[in-house]
């Protein structure tokens, strides 16, 4: 039997609305004990998970999987561009965005049993303003909501939905330049979203 890979999962507490006591036990039963060296660390504060994942490219760690939202993920994967060390999503937030645009099941066990599989690809990811993101990006009142939600210590859809209609009633249109490699574009917006990088490009500035 060949060497055992080594994977960290990385577990943001305050994700989603559920409990995270059982998260590791979980990851622990289901996980092939034959095929991964596993370990295991929460996050403290916001920015950690990009330490940690640092970290663990530096000791030459395989996988790192993101145990929480799209926040959590978005910490992780940043870290992980252009690394030897692949990415895993266990999404446990409130939206799960990029997990169930790949296609990712929002449920732990069955989440984990495809990390079992041991099978890697390749993900586009896009920039703006030298700002790295993953699935969309969004300027205006999206990103207010969202801001406004994570300022929030309730997680959940119904929390979010409380905030788009309270800051709905609110929120000013503002004037935005979108500058791409195809050319520049102003106009008052009240939101502008951008997908994924095949699409947009590797590069959009906002």
């Amino acid at each position: 039997m060949g060497t055992r890979k080594r994977l960290l999962a990385i577990i943001n507490p305050i994700s989603g609305t559920h409990s995270k006591v059982n998260i590791p036990e979980t990851i622990k039963a289901t996980l092939d004990d034959s095929v991964f060296d596993i370990q295991i660390k929460f996050t403290e504060y916001a920015g950690h998970a990009t330490i940690l994942t640092k970290e663990a490219v530096a000791e030459k760690t395989d996988y790192v999987l993101s145990v929480g939202g799209d926040g959590t993920c978005n910490e992780i994967a940043k870290a992980l561009i252009h690394s030897d060390t692949a990415l895993g999503i266990i999404p446990i937030g409130s939206g799960n965005g990029l997990a169930r645009h790949l296609g990712i099941p929002i449920d732990v066990v069955r989440a984990l049993k495809i990390v079992n599989e041991n099978r890697t690809v390749a993900l586009d990811y896009c920039k703006a303003n030298d700002k790295v993101f993953f699935c969309t990006c969004g300027v205006g009142f999206d990103a207010w909501v969202s801001m406004k939600f994570a300022e929030d210590k309730h997680r959940g859809g119904l929390t979010y939905l409380r905030k788009a209609v309270t800051e709905y009633m609110k929120y000013k249109t503002e004037t935005y330049r979108l500058e791409s490699k195809d050319g520049s574009v102003k106009e008052k917006a009240f939101l502008i979203a951008c997908g994924n990088a095949s699409q947009y490009g590797n590069n959009a500035y906002i």
